[in-house]
């Protein structure tokens, strides 16, 4: 922790957060595109047992598409806010206008898979197809290349080694710190230097659908407590990040929608914070902290 104290976001910032929009909705499991059966996620946590379209289960994800994402996209614009999108590099494929309003905005696009689907399972070839794939479409698509990488919970032992030789130079699989670091992987080129920029799971407003007694009240308090506790951290010089992550489907509803707008009122009053995208935040660190002595 020491060591953090001489370390400032840009401005003498000490506190810098980091809002994640996941953009999955089309990517998602689906008989159409080969697979065994429907996404089991959705609202009620209901699941036909045999491979068939879930037409409802379907709706709701592309309700995100419609209502969840114009309502999001704007009220982050509206504050000057610039997030990062960890995107299914499918979902962008098939949703060109959300895709068009990232370009036009500049918003970083973080890879989240070529689909929204586990990679857990994979041998290393085709781990490997589905990163770079996932790399190539989110180029072609938005116009550059993603920086990282955030897989859906689960990875391999290799993935941060695919990541760090795919050209990808910082990674969010990991719930470990409130501070970015160097990790060290062995590649065929000797070893190298990824940024590691730690997500956070209690922040997520997919908490709302895993409890279901969680209110989005409950989620914005907390999320604002957690930023004033991480600001009030820094008043002794040590830096600090904090992760905010959402979805289209999920607080792009209404009523979740107003308690994202309170979170987002607290924080963006914040004068002494810097909001940054998840690459400015890893170029940051990477700028300003030395690599692992040997590591390229």
């Amino acid at each position: 922790m020491a060591a953090l104290r001489d370390f400032s976001w840009p401005n003498g910032a000490k506190l810098a957060l980091s809002i994640v929009v996941n953009v999955e909705e089309g990517a998602e499991q689906n008989i159409r595109d080969g697979d065994k059966g429907p996404e089991p996620v959705d609202e009620l946590g209901a699941a036909p047992s045999r491979p068939m379209r879930a037409h409802g289960n379907e709706s709701n994800y592309l309700y995100g598409v419609k209502a969840g994402w114009p309502r999001i996209r704007d009220m982050l614009a509206a504050r000057a806010i610039n997030p990062t999108i960890t995107a299914a590099a499918l979902a962008l494929e098939r949703a060109p206008a959300i895709a068009e309003d990232i370009r036009v905005r500049g918003w970083e696009v973080c890879a989240h898979g070529l689909r929204w689907s586990h990679q857990f399972w994979m041998d290393e070839a085709r781990e490997r197809a589905f990163i770079a794939d996932a790399r190539d479409s989110i180029e072609r698509t938005i116009g550059r290349r993603p920086a990282g990488w955030l897989s859906r919970y689960l990875h391999t032992e290799a993935t941060r080694r695919i990541v760090a030789e795919e050209g990808y130079t910082y990674h969010m699989d990991d719930y470990s710190d409130d501070f970015p670091f160097w990790d060290v992987v062995e590649t065929r080129d000797g070893p190298r230097a990824l940024v590691i920029t730690p997500y956070a799971i209690d922040t997520n407003d997919m908490k709302m659908w895993v409890a279901p007694s969680y209110t989005p009240w409950d989620w914005a308090r907390y999320a604002i407590d957690s930023f004033d506790f991480l600001r009030a951290e820094t008043s002794d010089g040590i830096a600090r990040m904090m992760s905010l992550g959402l979805h289209l489907r999920i607080v792009g509803r209404p009523g979740r929608a107003a308690a994202l707008k309170q979170v987002l009122d607290h924080v963006a009053g914040c004068d002494d914070v810097w909001i940054a995208s998840r690459a400015e935040i890893a170029a940051h660190f990477a700028a300003h902290v030395a690599k692992p002595e040997g590591a390229l």
